[in-house]
């Protein structure tokens, strides 16, 4: 179905390949899983399946990348969009009409489709995708997870052979995630659809793979899931915890991780994990009764929230249910229509704005709403500039997340990872108080996490109190002193990580939920406690 022959990408003015030599085949009916770390050549390969690369990115593309028999370099899209459908990371920035039916037929107007085939063709894409019910609903109105099948939705009345997936899940709580995964595979294995989804939540995605395509510096490698992940850092974690403990075969899901645990669940059993270093000091985020309305909704309903120094705060809930909302009153800059907020004493909402700033910071879900200079380097300096510290404070602060980011590019043109981490070195440069970021994860890849992670450590070590609205169930199972859960503006769930995520299904790291009802959440709390009783699971 899909065949790279000798493929090498260059684009103009780079100095090395994003892909070099790739010779890939992928069978009819297949769900290939492409992985890699950002920058690595990822998008290229994805581009070059739907013919993005090179007919609109630029460059030159030597060798052949044939599609159901058409060789991309002689079709554009615009030849292709009957072949192979391309849904995006945010399928809200890729919709074009108002409603959901009107977007399911949008594409086919374009082709020409006769209007009883468009008829029959919609009605058949709300059923199997289940979404009957939301057909004339508005799409800004939708969930994250009922946009993300909308927009599958959107390329399956194409009746296309190939679905090229970037992301999917990547702004999805868990819940949405299994939602769209479920209707991933039910395309794979009713209708023979090939599926190529690029997703750097492996651990979401690894389950249901049938191949794994690896990309490293433009090399491409494909083969088993087991075979591509095992010791690999970009595994599941249950993966990661059986290669560590030495399990075969190495399990890539919940369930066949259990079928090893129950010597180890023993073993563990009298044992308590460690717990996070140093003890949260006085309340520097005092939010009380806060409430915001958004016309007629009511977004976030007297919520309570306080937060010490030191202490990391995972915020969590399903998408809608007023986590960014509640971040943007605590911070001044969004809307609150009852309550007060406190931090150091002060209300940010009312501090001008030098002095907020070193209050409080916030990292919001589009990072590029922040950015607005020519350049990586004139972004960092204005950031120095306007938190009064030392010149080179945030492209340090940058450089630690991303080490090898030119600060000559425009800041438009950085990949979602990238300018996450430019905009989190920007607000961190006046070193607030408190510390908001709303879902600093998306788009990372697990190099990147892991430096996030620890950066959110040391802002806890050094007084800061931070709190992070994530549908990362792994991250908030490794930074979170604690866990608030959010539903329907309201807090239904609050107390210390280990006890809110393990008592929930959907909120679960998979080391809890492989280990249930024990009070373990992380891999590496897994193997140093194995490690300490003497013995292996």
């Amino acid at each position: 179905m899909i065949r790279f022959d000798q493929v090498t990408v260059t684009y103009p003015e780079a100095a090395t390949p994003a892909l070099t030599e790739v010779d890939l085949t992928i069978d009819e009916g297949e769900l290939c899983l492409v992985v890699g770390s950002t920058g690595s050549g990822k998008s290229t390969l994805l581009g070059a399946v739907n013919g993005l690369v090179p007919h609109f990115t630029g460059g030159r593309l030597d060798g052949s990348v044939v599609v159901a028999g058409r060789d991309t370099r002689d079709h554009p899209p615009r030849e292709l969009a009957d072949v192979v459908g391309t849904v995006g990371q945010d399928p809200l920035a890729g919709f074009v009409t108002d409603t959901v039916e009107e977007e399911l037929a949008y594409a086919m107007e374009q082709l020409a489709v006769p209007p009883t085939a468009m008829r029959k063709r919609v009605e058949e894409t709300l059923d199997l995708l289940g979404i009957a019910d939301l057909r004339h609903r508005a799409l800004r109105t939708l969930s994250g997870g009922q946009q993300q099948r909308v927009a599958i939705g959107s390329v399956l009345t194409l009746q296309p052979q190939v679905l090229v997936l970037d992301e999917p899940t990547s702004a999805l709580d868990p819940t949405a995630a299994e939602d769209v995964l479920a209707v991933i595979t039910r395309l794979v294995h009713d209708l023979g659809l090939t599926v190529v989804v690029a997703e750097h939540r492996v651990e979401r995605v690894a389950q249901h793979a049938d191949r794994v395509v690896l990309v490293a510096d433009g090399q491409v490698t494909i083969g088993s899931p087991a075979a591509q992940l095992e010791g690999s850092p970009l595994a599941p974690p249950v993966a990661q915890l059986g290669t560590r403990l030495g399990w075969s075969p190495v399990p890539l899901s919940v369930r066949d991780a259990r079928r090893h645990a129950a010597p180890l669940r023993e073993q563990l059993e009298p044992l308590a994990p460690p717990a996070h270093p140093g003890a949260p000091g006085h309340v520097v985020v005092d939010a009380r009764r806060v409430s915001v309305q958004h016309r007629e909704v009511v977004a976030v309903r007297e919520v309570d929230l306080q937060v010490r120094a030191g202490e990391v705060v995972a915020l969590m809930g399903r998408n809608g249910s007023g986590k960014s909302s509640l971040l943007w009153a605590v911070h001044g800059a969004g809307p609150r229509h009852g309550g007060t907020v406190a931090i150091g004493g002060a209300d940010p909402a009312d501090a001008p704005r030098p002095a907020a700033r070193r209050l409080v910071g916030l990292v919001p879900q589009t990072p590029s709403d922040l950015l607005y200079l020519a350049t990586v380097a004139e972004e960092c300096a204005q950031a120095d500039h306007e938190s009064r510290s030392p010149d080179g404070t945030c492209e340090a602060l940058l450089r630690r997340l991303v080490p090898d980011l030119d600060p000559t590019r425009h800041p438009r043109d950085l990949s979602e990872g990238q300018r996450l981490a430019l905009v989190l070195a920007v607000q961190l440069t006046a070193r607030p108080a408190a510390v908001l970021l709303d879902e600093p994860t998306r788009g990372l890849d697990h190099e990147a996490k892991e430096r996030v992670a620890g950066l959110l450590a040391e802002l806890a070590a050094a007084g800061h109190a931070v709190v992070v609205a994530t549908h990362d169930v792994e991250l908030a199972a490794t930074v979170a002193h604690r866990v608030v859960v959010l539903a329907e503006g309201e807090v239904v769930a609050e107390g210390p990580a280990a006890e809110v995520l393990v008592a929930s299904p959907a909120f679960a790291p998979q080391v809890a939920k492989v280990l249930a009802p024990l009070p373990w959440l992380t891999v590496d709390q897994v193997v140093a406690a194995v490690a300490a009783s003497g013995s292996r699971a």
